[in-house]
């Protein structure tokens, strides 16, 4: 930190020292204002306030007022602050304050005035679901603050604020109730935040990489989400929330790998309902690591576990292939990324082509030409499905990736490769931390309670109701 840069009493030499502390830029305006004899200036960065805000709270009132009144008295703003320092009035006018000096006075009124230019509170787009509300957080932190203050009036809801990046000067929150909010993972993450010492800080994301426990693995630590109703919920069960300026989705810490098959529609529909969803959305994890190992491994190496009319059927199929099924397999899921990259860069309407008719071509082309056999494409197309249905999309990516090197064992020595494979994930889960907490709870440190609500939904969240 820089030392403290007072201000003087000459109001030129401060107006002076303030452009030159923002390199003169072109965007900072300057008004005098003379009321009764006294001289006021009032500085602000145009491309950052609304000027009618500043007309209406400020120039207006001090126009009006007489030569003994204080600015601070008259003033409309709801908030203000006075400061000495040179260095934090040039911050406060970047983040779309306006300051106001006086001559004969070693002290100066900032005054926030920034444009409310933000886009309006929509529905995320990747996290749609059957019911529930449907407003979603913004690019604007206090807007995320009051989208879950709104739902969660508790007084025990504590907010700690970081500035982050010494370039960009971002703001980051971290939200919990002070009350149900478990210390020991939440110490953990305010000492790794206010450790962390960058340059520039524009998303959740980079702070994400710097604060979680291994940058090394494939599966997400921390819980991305758009939805306050979610974030709530997480607030309520201990967890801390933390909110990075410029980014419309929060980080939720700690979070265990049964967290990132959870959705707030199980919540919304009886616990049956809820329950089953959540074991399909498991199962379909399994699936999408395991389904082209199982494939290749039965075709190469097992193929006696078949019944004779299926295998029948597959040896038809692959006997005028050439490719062995290992390289299939790794042709039309490399296929298949490429598609969904497509998609995902290209205008809704016509990523919805490209999906749809590339698919199809591609897929009815490779077939025909004996390249690929329909088995195959059967197997590509169900893995990729249960790839997409996990919601969070970190961890599908993760799912399909893993399916990558369960193929090469599967082809080297078939279930065995597959067990091992599976066995060596497993320990890795296992070893994997998230704040001071395992990342397989409740299973591993095994919780009977936990897993009530973890595997299956359980039937009631939170305390029983009150008998009268």
């Amino acid at each position: 930190m820089s030392s403290l840069k007072r201000l003087s009493k000459n109001l030129n030499e401060n107006i002076e020292s303030l452009k030159s502390f923002l390199y003169r830029t072109e965007d900072l305006k300057e008004r005098e204002l003379v009321v009764k004899k006294s001289t006021y200036r009032l500085l602000y960065i145009d491309s950052l306030v609304d000027k009618k805000l500043i007309e209406k709270n400020i120039i207006e009132p001090l126009l009006d007022s007489s030569k003994e009144d204080e600015p601070e008295t008259v003033i409309r703003n709801a908030e203000y602050q006075k400061t000495i320092d040179m260095e934090v009035i040039g911050n406060c006018l970047l983040e779309g304050n306006c300051v106001l000096f006086s001559e004969g006075d070693d002290s100066a009124l900032l005054m926030p005035a920034a444009a409310n230019d933000e886009r309006s509170i929509l529905e995320p787009e990747n996290e749609h679901i059957i019911r529930g509300p449907h407003d979603g957080f913004t690019e604007n932190i206090n807007k995320n603050i009051f989208l879950i203050r709104r739902r969660l009036k508790n007084r025990s809801l504590r907010i700690e604020s970081f500035t982050l990046g010494t370039k960009t000067n971002t703001k980051v929150s971290v939200v919990y109730v002070d009350e149900l909010v478990d210390r020991g993972p939440l110490d953990i993450l305010i000492k790794r935040i206010e450790a962390v010492d960058v340059q520039e800080l524009q998303a959740a994301g980079e702070l994400e990489e710097l604060i979680e426990d291994n940058n090394n693995s494939l599966f997400p630590l921390m819980l991305t989400t758009e939805r306050p109703d979610r974030t709530v919920s997480y607030l309520l069960e201990g967890k801390s929330i933390v909110i990075v300026d410029g980014t419309p989705h929060v980080l939720i810490a700690p979070c265990t790998f049964f967290s990132f098959f959870q959705t707030p529609d199980d919540y919304n529909s009886p616990w049956l309902i809820g329950s089953f969803f959540r074991l399909i959305r498991l199962a379909s994890f399994l699936i999408a690591i395991s389904l082209p190992a199982i494939y290749i491994a039965v075709v190469s190496f097992h193929s006696e576990i078949l019944p004779l009319g299926i295998l029948y059927a597959i040896r038809v199929q692959i006997e005028y292939v050439p490719l062995p099924p290992i390289y299939e397999a790794l042709v039309m899921q490399i296929i298949l990324e490429l598609l969904k990259e497509a998609a995902i860069r290209l205008p809704s309407p016509i990523a919805q082509t490209i999906g749809i008719v590339g698919g199809l071509v591609i897929g009815t082309a490779v077939v025909e030409a004996g390249f690929v056999s329909n088995t195959m494409i059967v197997v590509i197309g169900f893995t990729a499905i249960a790839s997409f249905v996990a919601p969070v999309h970190h961890m599908g990516t993760a799912a399909r990736i893993l399916a990558f090197p369960i193929m090469l064992a599967a082809n080297t020595v078939g279930f065995l490769g597959i067990a091992l494979s599976l066995s060596v994930l497993l320990i890795h889960l296992c070893k994997l931390e998230t704040f001071g907490k395992s990342y397989l709870e409740p299973l591993a440190p095994l919780h009977f309670k936990g897993i009530k609500d973890s595997i299956i939904r359980s039937k009631k969240r939170n305390n029983t109701v009150k008998q009268n």
